[in-house]
């Protein structure tokens, strides 16, 4: 967790990608996302199709828990 504060603080743009699948059924640590949603981390599982617009919004710095809810894409807080 010291390294993903230090990345964070660094200016990273840190996304937890939970799966990457057409169920987008992830299998997961809640309290290590928990811990990560506490920096500003989304975490979350995208279906193939959403990932090239998810990567698209991290490289333009949107908001990716904004860009997720527009989805239909549910994160953790």
């Amino acid at each position: 967790m010291r390294r993903a504060h230090e990345l964070v603080e660094s200016g990273v743009q840190f996304i937890t990608l939970l799966a990457l699948s057409d169920e987008g059924a992830p299998a997961y640590d809640a309290q290590l996302a928990a811990k990560l949603a506490a920096l500003g981390v989304p975490s979350f599982a995208c279906t193939p199709d959403a990932f090239p617009q998810l990567m698209a919004a991290a490289i333009r710095r949107d908001d990716i828990g904004a860009w997720a809810a527009a989805q239909g894409i549910k994160t953790s807080r």
